[in-house]
């Protein structure tokens, strides 16, 4: 039987309170994005879940300051600021959790990668180079 990026999807943390606010933003974004919110609920719904004093410190949390790369680009390391809609500006590299990347790159730490799918449903593999606060 072939793997899907599904079962080979490397383990994930989320803190307690942002599991839950993300599940509260992704259920109400439905209808505007359903396959960003359909992904980042089967995130939170795989996630390992920490209290906010117990998470790895280089897992990627809201707000959180990233550096990764994406194989579908091309190019070298990006690094973003992963944040709620309302504080996005992609001129800031600032990341919405509700894009296909924003999703993917929640709660990973440093050195996993995924495999992950773009807009247009076709899978890029997104490797996370460091994690800062």
């Amino acid at each position: 039987m072939a793997e899907t990026a599904t079962q080979t999807r490397p383990p994930i943390h989320m803190i307690d309170s942002e599991a839950d606010a993300l599940a509260a933003l992704a259920i109400a974004a439905r209808d505007r994005v359903r396959q960003v919110s359909d992904l980042l609920l089967a995130e939170i719904d795989r996630a390992i879940i920490h209290r906010p004093g117990e998470i790895p410190p280089d897992a990627i949390t809201m707000n959180a300051r990233v550096e990764f790369s994406d194989e579908a680009s091309g190019g070298g390391a990006r690094t973003v600021q992963l944040v709620y809609p309302g504080q996005a500006d992609i001129a800031l590299d600032r990341i919405s959790i509700l894009t296909p990347v924003g999703a993917g790159l929640i709660g990973l730490r440093q050195g996993q990668s995924i495999l992950w799918p773009d807009r247009e449903g076709r899978e890029r593999r997104l490797t996370i180079v460091r994690v800062s606060a």
